[in-house]
């Protein structure tokens, strides 16, 4: 019998289904406990998966939990963030994956966790268990002085830029606030996050940086200098600005390194208008990526605990889950002033005396994380055959209900 358990003790175990899982090229890991348990490597809560009365006593794959808040249609709510899921190539294919993400689901569940969110190795993969793309990175490549348009913003005294080292991250706050009112998803941080996280890398820290104007910091940016010398490219993992001439101080810091690194590579928010300000759009290169994966875990609990714009409405919902009963189901949805209550009609998706039931909205559990954390809308989904309305009058309530919004979670795991 499978026991989803945690596993704080056996951290070089852990760490070895870690690299052959995700860095296999580097052969069999050394682990070194003061290498490999920074604080950065220690955050977050370990889970394995045992098969009791066997003679292997290994586990069968591990992961790990990060314990976040993220903000979701204004409000900040528990979310749960899973990584390093691995499993050695002798316990694969045996469904041993399925069952700790289904175990793990449960656990957020019991914690309250309104949403679970991840970094892929593959797509493919996490939509068959229900999690589905949040958001899109649009990537910037070209040459440094292509950034020549914001030349001397920096020195001219509008704005000046300074180094900045993890005891200095709550002079980045109010400005990173701006950013996080602005994106769906994005996680508040306390300092622990800041300082092993934002601060800290995995073979390197990064450097950081802030634009400070009138005594106040109002954008910094998060890069590193990838590469051997005459191949070099500063790439800018996190840039934040309250407005636009923070983003051109940036951007001119980032120009200033021509005589250093051959590309700069920016990682932004579609929503950016670098293209539309630059003064050689032809000069960049950019690539539109997949972001990171989100996932509702409980729909009753989830759409009862959201806001709503000021309308009144009455929905019944059939959700299709692949690996949470609790949701594969039929939900009414009520919402009114604001405020919404979502009950599951518990056992009547598959009743025969309901056969001939007709929910106003049909969709799977991906496409409703989606509708509800502001990347698609319904009519969108609609479009796309994610979603089946039994009228569009039901279509054009959803999307009152669940606007599109700015979604962008950076932050990787």
């Amino acid at each position: 019998m499978a026991d989803y358990r945690p596993i704080p003790d056996e951290r070089e175990l852990f760490h070895d289904y870690r690299s052959y899982a995700f860095r296999p090229e580097e052969g069999v890991p050394a682990y070194d406990p003061d290498e490999h348990e920074s604080p950065r490597d220690t955050l977050g809560s370990r889970r394995g998966l045992y098969v009791d009365g066997e003679s292997d006593p290994a586990p069968r794959c591990v992961c790990r939990h990060y314990w976040l808040e993220s903000r979701v249609r204004g409000d900040r709510h528990r979310t749960a963030g899973i990584a390093s899921v691995a499993a050695p190539p002798e316990y694969r294919r045996n469904g041993h994956v399925a069952k700790l993400l289904a175990e793990s689901l449960a656990e957020y569940r019991d914690h309250d966790v309104r949403f679970s969110v991840l970094w892929p190795f593959q797509y493919r993969f996490y939509r068959h268990y229900g999690w589905d793309t949040a958001n899109g990175v649009l990537i910037h490549e070209c040459a440094p002085d292509v950034l020549s348009f914001s030349e001397g913003r920096t020195a001219s005294g509008d704005g000046t830029l300074s180094r900045c080292g993890p005891d200095d991250y709550d002079r980045l706050e109010a400005a990173y606030q701006t950013h996080l009112e602005q994106y769906a998803l994005s996680l508040e941080r306390d300092e622990t996050w800041w300082r092993h996280r934002v601060f800290g890398g995995h073979s390197h820290d990064p450097f950081v940086y802030a634009y400070e104007r009138d005594g106040r910091v109002e954008g910094y940016l998060v890069y590193t200098i990838d590469g051997d010398l005459g191949d070099r490219t500063m790439a800018v993992d996190e840039l934040v600005f309250t407005d636009l001439e923070a983003l051109r101080g940036l951007l001119s810091f980032c120009r200033d390194h021509d005589s250093q690194v051959e590309r700069v590579r920016l990682r932004l928010p579609k929503n950016v208008p670098l293209r539309a300000i630059i003064r050689d759009p032809d000069e960049i290169e950019t690539t539109l990526a997949d972001g990171p994966m989100v996932r509702i875990v409980d729909v009753a609990a989830a759409l009862s605990a959201l806001s709503y714009p000021a309308c009144e409405s009455d929905l019944t919902l059939r959700v299709e889950d692949p690996v949470s009963d609790w949701n594969d189901d039929l939900f009414t949805l009520s919402v009114e002033t604001g405020l919404g209550k979502c009950s599951r009609i518990a056992g009547r998706a598959d009743s025969d005396e309901n056969a001939d039931d007709d929910p106003d909205i049909s969709l799977d559990i991906g496409a409703l994380s989606q509708l509800v954390v502001g990347t698609h809308s319904a009519t969108t989904l609609e479009r796309m055959g994610r979603l089946e309305a039994s009228e569009g009058a039901s279509v054009d309530t959803l999307s009152r209900l669940f606007p599109t919004s700015d979604v962008y979670l950076g932050d990787r795991f």
